[in-house]
């Protein structure tokens, strides 16, 4: 009785906390549209004298066309490389300068751009990441230079590196028409074929400002970021985009499974079934939730159901992860992930997890475990609030898979109203043989240095 009693008294203070949260978020969270299509979403946060600010273009790898797959992050890399007003390099060592930190990432949905800095040089870097949204300027050399970078980081990440082998040939054979079929870093002969105008097109294609979106969270305040953002963002001149096709994967039709041969230490298994995702607009369709606990169940914690039975007890694998995008632009997978154990089989380890996956299937889960993990998730959702940084990135990854910012708060509510039996249910509905792809690493030997040094 005790212990349940604490149970509830932490969900009843978590429920408090987040309620809180959400309250001041609306109130201190502001949305403007400039005249050129830009989107500016302020997040107002006066605990510490600092600010990220973050440029977000509706551009990732599922907008690539075949034969210039890798283009968007190529560009990334390209997007350093200098304006008519700073020269190649020197937008790093300027916010360097302001004691700041910058980066960029891509993926299939977007293309990212950030700086977080002292509150009083934001007008600075607002200035700089406007300058290289419509003045960009590079030379062939540059991009020689720079997609040799690209290549050997594709050989490093990818090439060299087993799971990620593996995971590449998982989605390809998973997917037959979306573009997610294709790597982020794209297919290195695409790279190798990969001109300039290539990337000056992707460029003058998609970073315009009605494809963009900024996001400023920090101790700042929301009609002054508008006035600078205004000034600087509101000078570049809106344009016509490509029209984007759907690309709609068709149904899978049965399993599929391949296996990739590559050096390695231990075998893998991956097996990831084709999955629905939340789509805007249909914020109470509840089987999306429902997988996203179901991830938890099965790997949510130390002692979740496949690190007990197949780490702990079975001893069929090293490590076991499940992972689900439920907010994403295109089509979702539910994916579980292995290392095999030594001396043990693929088979023995797809057994056991069909196993567990059963188990839930025919006797569903406890509302003790299911409390346990929403508990966690609210948890974990204050803590990421008290980031600064983790705020802007919360909100420009929902608003580039179509979602509102205000949407956020209603998803982890709407989480919490999921029953046990709606997480039995997906489970019954999704995990199934037809909607399964199995990827399988066959580890090879690693060549001695003798035998395979780089000439």
């Amino acid at each position: 009785m005790r212990s349940n009693l604490l149970r509830i008294s932490l969900l009843f203070l978590l429920f408090v906390q987040l309620s809180w949260a959400a309250d001041k978020n609306l109130s201190d969270t502001h949305e403007f549209l400039l005249k050129n299509g830009l989107k500016l979403i302020v997040r107002e946060d006066h605990r510490a004298p600092t600010v990220a600010h973050m440029v977000w273009y509706r551009a990732g790898s599922m907008d690539e066309t075949n034969g210039r797959t890798g283009v968007a992050h190529v560009l990334e890399h390209m997007m350093f490389k200098g304006t008519d007003k700073v020269k190649a390099g020197e937008f790093s060592r300027l916010v360097a300068a302001v004691g700041g930190r910058e980066n960029a990432f891509t993926s299939r949905d977007y293309t990212a751009y950030f700086q977080q800095v002292e509150k009083s040089k934001l007008e600075e870097v607002i200035k700089l990441e406007a300058d290289r949204m419509s003045n960009l300027n590079f030379d062939d050399a540059e991009f020689l230079k720079e997609i040799q970078v690209v290549m050997e980081e594709r050989r490093l990440r990818t090439e060299d590196n087993p799971s990620s082998l593996l995971n590449e040939s998982l989605m390809a054979t998973a997917f037959m028409s979306s573009p997610y079929r294709h790597p982020v870093v794209g297919w290195m002969n695409d790279l190798q074929n990969m001109s300039a105008s290539d990337a000056r097109d992707w460029y003058r294609s998609w970073y315009k400002p009605n494809n963009a979106t900024v996001v400023i969270a920090g101790d700042v305040n929301a009609q002054q970021v508008l006035a600078s953002v205004e000034k600087y963002y509101g000078a570049v001149a809106t344009k016509d985009l490509p029209v984007r096709k759907p690309q709609i994967e068709p149904p899978q039709r049965g399993a599929k499974q391949v296996q990739v041969k590559a050096p390695a230490d231990s075998a893998q298994l991956t097996m990831a079934w084709k999955a629905p995702r939340l789509e805007p607009g249909k914020l109470d369709e509840p089987d999306p939730y429902a997988l996203e606990l179901l991830t938890a169940v099965l790997d949510g914690y130390d002692n979740a159901r496949l690190n007990r039975s197949l780490v702990k007890q079975e001893k069929v694998v090293n490590d076991v992860g499940v992972g689900y995008d439920m907010i994403s632009r295109g089509p979702a997978l539910f994916v579980i992930s292995t290392t095999l154990a030594k001396g043990k089989t693929v088979d023995q380890v797809q057994a056991s997890i069909r196993k567990a996956i059963d188990e839930i299937k025919q006797k569903g889960i406890l509302e003790s475990e299911l409390k346990r993990i929403k508990v966690r998730i609210l948890s974990e959702q204050i803590y990421k609030r008290d980031s600064i940084f983790g705020q802007a990135m919360e909100i420009g990854g929902t608003e580039m898979a179509g979602f509102s910012w205000r949407d956020i708060d209603y998803i982890l509510e709407r989480m919490q109203s999921i029953t046990p039996e709606q997480v039995q249910a997906v489970a019954k509905k999704y995990l199934v043989d037809d909607h399964l792809t199995i990827a399988v690493l066959d580890p090879q030997a690693r060549k001695s240095g003798a035998e395979g040094g780089k000439p």
